[in-house]
């Protein structure tokens, strides 16, 4: 089946179905838990139509890594320089203490993903080096006098609140976080 300009631009609704069944059951109950046929299953389409779409388990896997970065960066994008650092610090507080929250969707994957050259690992470090920038540079806005080491600590304080917050209390987490940049943005001002 050929593809027509309209069918590139226009995302495919079974596409769609597929990504987002896809990545709710991958979030909640991990990568190599599900199958593929119950991926179909629920999101009732053919294993044609898959293929079709995606070459094997591992793209669809790179897809939700895709989907969920989007997320993030249109959460942060359009944001006034001023405000970029407490966009960043809203999304993950508002991660933290989401209803069904399983930790970071990046930090499980990698854990199921050893092999650092997988596509899928690959997709991760894509985002994780586009957050270390967005900290680096909102930490830089904010006046910090060290904003690359001010970026390095907060994915630190991130990805430790985000494990944190699955693992204990979520609100706590989300305090303890903001309390932790906040640190940073004085430390960063007063040593000036």
């Amino acid at each position: 089946m050929a593809t027509t300009e309209t069918d590139s631009v226009r995302p495919s609704k079974a596409r769609e179905r597929l990504l987002r069944t896809a990545s709710a059951l991958f979030y909640t109950e991990g990568i190599h838990e599900v199958g593929v046929d119950r991926i179909l299953n629920e999101a009732e389409v053919t294993r044609s139509t898959f293929y079709r779409h995606f070459p094997g388990k591992e793209d669809l896997v790179v897809n939700y890594i895709h989907s969920v970065d989007d997320a993030i960066r249109s959460h942060v994008d359009g944001v006034e320089p001023e405000s970029l650092l407490e966009a960043l610090i809203d999304e993950h507080a508002e991660q933290i203490c989401q209803p069904g929250f399983r930790g970071c969707a990046f930090i499980n994957a990698a854990a199921e993903y050893p092999d650092q050259t997988s596509p899928v690992r690959v997709a991760i470090e894509e985002h994780r080096s586009w957050m270390l920038g967005a900290a680096t540079e909102a930490f830089r806005r904010a006046g910090h006098d060290a904003p690359d080491r001010a970026g390095r600590r907060f994915m630190l304080l991130r990805d430790g609140a985000m494990v944190s917050g699955y693992l204990h209390d979520p609100e706590s987490a989300r305090a303890t976080l903001r309390e932790g940049i906040d640190d940073l943005l004085e430390d960063g001002r007063s040593s000036s």
